[in-house]
């Protein structure tokens, strides 16, 4: 049977899906189960313990011996611990079990994740509990079941909990504003969320070879290739065999654990590709985002391949994102941001529009913030990517309507538009009345918006708690004001037009790359925050601090907690890479850059005996003795300033993007320079050529 005819029954196999419980469940556990996902109603014991009967005699079908609570730490990927459904009953014997009390809730240790202070070393306990509103699924042969991660004194340890809280919180704000314009059918708000992943594939044998690659999963040298991206041929090309195979794979593991693979193409560097998925609500999406990383792994590792999710594995060729594509949906199947056929005319629209751009001037630095990280650094404001700056691009419709109501002009409708090809047998092509703005870190696309400066490695939650909790706020401020006005359509085009003028500035259509973007966004008064180091300490302003809390998202302490978190990551990321590249220096590629220049002077010393010119090893030894000279002084700059890192994990941070990341780019420059003119029988790591263009 092939794939096709039989991917309906495929399709979400391995999940405990609401199909599968609306037909193993009595209709009261059903109905309660669809109580508490919809109205937030709390299950009883009796509720429970059937639920997790039915789970786990589905599971057991299945061949399953163990069951997981499936969570996510603030590590950025996701952590499990096995029990198996054994109990004893005497004799020897066993039953399989898993009461209602072990689906709810579980107890990891958690004193070996990270907390940010909010638990010391010795304060182990932790607990999980089980999000009903995400479905089980089957992974590995064991129960998963989706969980929150909270410490033994409540405070939220992981990246699921936040979310769940902001999606809450924006929902109630969101039907605020509805319940203003009459709307009384929907009852919830969902963000809605689709991530594209992107990433490289490369030969198993080459990744082994790189301990750059093991260790940090980026190559930290590596000489240009004689052809990169230039011929941009391999953006949607034709998919090698190879890939094609591991695509398909990919494809059906995802599809069995209920993910939308949608879309998979080449992207432009080579050896790079990308998968999108349908958009769905942002709890399921992330969830489903950690999963489809993983299982990328796990796939490409029985094709003899390495998937790579850093965001820059190769310089000088494109990096890899994960677009963020966001808007807000209802349970009465309404999408918040889809302007209709006159946008101009579409009061609730250009209210919810104004909110998003007010949201994304006032509190830009902590959406910046939450994707700083040391592996974005290298992408950000180049090749494909966004410019650090965060600004809107709305496109030409928008702004004509945003620009009309703020001068208080009439808006011209330009209508519908058709291409014209010049080919008479091609049909009309209708013309979208916006481009795309591929520089843009926040894009709208037709009804919803791309925020395109996520790093391929990254969860998604942060980046997408604060654009729920930002939303909230916002919509937060305009019911206060709309619930008290005794004029409300005067009131409400006032509120509009006041929104457009007071934040038009964090709006932009043109070319982000261009260097005059740089000098206008920073005479508008928009933050540059180019590395991890300049943005992270915004994590604890006090704005940004006040609005989660206001909100109900985090403590003051989660707060601050994810602030220190986030900065030990950075300091302990680029340690990691300045050791790796001091003992790869060290161990291999001196010795082997030596052996080379030795074998050339030996070279020399023969022909000059036979009295033939020798200039090709002469000079080639002379240039590779300075380069190593360069580097053994480079290296040891490096030793030396890693060996003097503050202790203060702040001050640390500053060291790292000032001292210990230039020190590497000087130890880089040299080692490239020697790659290239060292014979590949010395030189010890797969070069550029071999990995991008081997696959």
């Amino acid at each position: 049977m092939s794939t096709t005819s039989k991917l309906p029954e495929l399709f979400g196999s391995k999940v405990f899906n609401e199909d599968t419980m609306k037909a193993r469940l009595s209709s009261i556990s059903y109905k309660a189960w669809k109580a508490c996902v919809t109205a937030g109603e709390t299950l009883t014991p009796a509720i429970a313990d059937e639920i997790a009967e039915s789970m786990k005699q589905w599971a057991v079908e299945q061949g399953v011996t163990h069951f997981t609570h499936w969570f996510q730490p603030m590590t950025g990927v996701t952590a499990e611990k096995h029990d198996s459904f054994i109990n004893p009953v005497g004799g020897g014997k066993i039953i399989m079990e898993f009461s209602g009390s072990e689906l709810v809730r579980g107890e990891p240790d958690a004193s070996s994740f990270p907390s940010g202070g909010l638990r010391a070393t010795f304060e182990a306990r932790g607990y999980t509990a089980w999000d009903p509103t995400s479905f089980a699924f089957i992974k590995d042969g064991s129960l998963c079941i989706p969980t929150v991660f909270c410490s033994y004194s409540g405070e939220a340890l992981d990246k699921k909990t936040p979310l769940l809280r902001s999606m809450s919180e924006v929902s109630r704000q969101a039907l605020r504003i509805l319940k203003l314009f009459g709307d009384t059918d929907a009852k919830r708000v969902t963000a809605q969320v689709g991530p594209e992943q992107e990433y490289f594939l490369i030969a198993k044998e080459d990744y082994a070879k790189r301990p750059d690659l093991r260790f940090t999963g980026r190559t930290l040298f590596g000489a240009k290739p004689p052809k990169g991206q230039e011929l941009e041929d391999h953006y949607f090309g034709a998919i090698r065999p190879r890939v094609t195979s591991f695509m398909k794979d990919l494809d059906e593991a995802l599809w069995e654990l209920g993910v939308l693979s949608k879309t998979k193409h080449n992207e432009v560097a080579p050896a790079q590709h990308e998968m999108a998925p349908i958009y769905s609500d942002a709890n399921t999406s992330c969830d489903h985002n950690q999963l489809t990383m993983e299982i990328m792994k796990k796939v490409a590792d029985k094709h003899n391949l390495v998937c790579l999710l850093h965001e820059k594995p190769f310089a000088g060729v494109n990096g890899s994102g994960k677009h963020d594509n966001w808007s807000l949906g209802t349970d009465t199947g309404e999408n918040l941001f889809r302007p209709g056929s006159t946008p101009s005319q579409n009061a609730r629209f250009l209210l919810f529009l104004a909110a998003f751009l007010k949201g994304v001037d006032e509190y830009q630095d902590f959406l910046r913030a939450t994707v700083a990280f040391a592996g974005n650094d290298h992408r950000l404001g180049a090749q494909e990517a966004p410019p650090a700056v965060i600004s809107v691009f709305l496109g030409d419709e928008l702004n004509a309507v945003m620009e009309s109501i703020i001068h208080g002009t009439e808006y011209t409708d330009t209508g519908k538009r058709t291409l014209e090809i010049g080919v008479d047998v091609l049909p009309a092509i209708p013309q979208d009345n916006t481009d795309r703005n591929r520089t843009s870190p926040m894009a709208f696309t037709g009804n919803k918006f791309e925020f395109r400066m996520l790093g391929s490695s990254q969860s998604i939650s942060g980046p997408n708690i604060t654009l729920n909790t930002m939303m909230a706020e916002e919509l937060s401020q305009f019911a206060d004001i709309l619930e008290s006005s005794t004029d409300f359509q005067k009131d409400l085009a006032a509120l509009i037009k006041k929104t457009f003028t007071d934040h038009q500035r964090i709006v932009f259509n043109g070319n982000g790359y261009d260097d005059a973007w740089m000098v206008e966004a920073a005479k508008r008064g928009l933050y540059n925050l180019k590395t991890t180091a300049d943005a992270l300490p915004v994590y604890i302003a006090d704005k940004n601090v006040d609005l989660f809390v206001k909100h109900g998202i985090y403590t003051h302490g989660e707060v601050h907690a994810r602030y220190e978190i986030h900065v030990e990551q950075f300091v302990t990321v680029i340690s990691i890479e300045a050791t790796t590249m001091i003992d790869m220096i060290g161990r291999e590629i001196l010795p082997a850059v030596s052996a080379c220049a030795t074998d050339m002077c030996e070279r020399a010393d023969s022909k000059t005996a036979m009295g033939v010119s020798c200039r090709y090893e002469t000079a080639t030894a002379t240039k590779m003795g300075e380069l190593t000279d360069a580097l053994m002084d480079a290296c040891t700059k490096l030793e030396a300033d890693m060996a003097a890192m503050p202790a203060d994990a702040t001050e640390a941070m500053r060291y790292c993007q000032d001292v210990i990341i230039p020190d590497m780019a000087a130890a880089r420059a040299a080692t490239d320079a020697m790659e290239v003119m060292c014979s590949g029988d010395y030189w010890p790591y797969p070069s550029y050529s071999d990995m991008l263009f081997y696959v």
